[in-house]
């Protein structure tokens, strides 16, 4: 992959924010007390929370992987 370093270091950092704010986040919507119903089964709260923090992670991952393919060349 070509290209410029500044560019590779730029979607490693972004690749990084993305998985240090969004895993925590994750683990307090899992604490939630609105993330689990009266008989603890999990509600639409946390479903939805838990579908954006992974998507977001999951991107976050292929951006760090872009970023880093970058750098290598």
């Amino acid at each position: 992959m070509n290209i410029p370093a500044a560019l590779a270091w730029v979607l490693i950092l972004a690749g990084v924010w993305a998985l240090l704010v969004w895993a925590p986040h994750l683990v307090r919507v899992s604490k939630d007390p609105r993330s689990k119903d009266e008989k603890g089964a999990m509600t639409r709260y946390f479903t939805m929370e838990f579908m954006k923090a992974s998507t977001s992670m999951i991107l976050g991952i292929a951006t760090l992987v872009i970023g880093v393919r970058g750098l290598a060349g």
